[in-house]
């Protein structure tokens, strides 16, 4: 288990950014996958952007989700164990509550389902004004 730590969400105006920040307690988080998911009232939870090694070469890659490419980009940096969702534009569709998860499987492909990551943190409200 690593206990993760989000931060930076609030009321927000669209069209306006935001940054969430996560940070990891962890001594492993490098081989971490990690990700941000989502959860809108009343829908399920969804997969937001992953970052992590993926296959035999271990090469870290990148992925979002189809409705956010291009408004949204994950940055992680390895020194400060800390992960960000950086939304360029902000949508009224973004309001939700957003997660930051990690998870150690090793697959030639990014995992997205929630059931994929075994640490979560507690969330941080996003609500976007139209």
């Amino acid at each position: 288990q690593v206990h993760l730590v989000e931060s930076g969400g609030g009321l927000v105006q669209a069209g306006e950014p935001l940054k969430l920040s996560c940070a990891a307690s962890t001594r492993t988080f490098s081989d971490l996958i990690m990700a941000w998911f989502r959860q809108a009232p009343g829908k399920e939870r969804e997969f937001v952007a992953g970052h992590g090694r993926l296959g035999v070469s271990g090469v870290y890659h990148i992925k979002y989700a189809d409705s956010v490419k291009g408004r949204f980009a994950i940055y992680r940096d390895m020194a400060k164990n800390t992960v960000e969702l950086i939304i360029k534009v902000l949508k009224p569709e973004d309001t939700a509550l957003y997660y930051c998860a990690a998870g150690t499987v090793r697959r030639d492909t990014m995992p997205t389902e929630s059931a994929d990551f075994g640490s979560w943190g507690q969330g941080t409200q996003v609500t976007v004004s139209s």
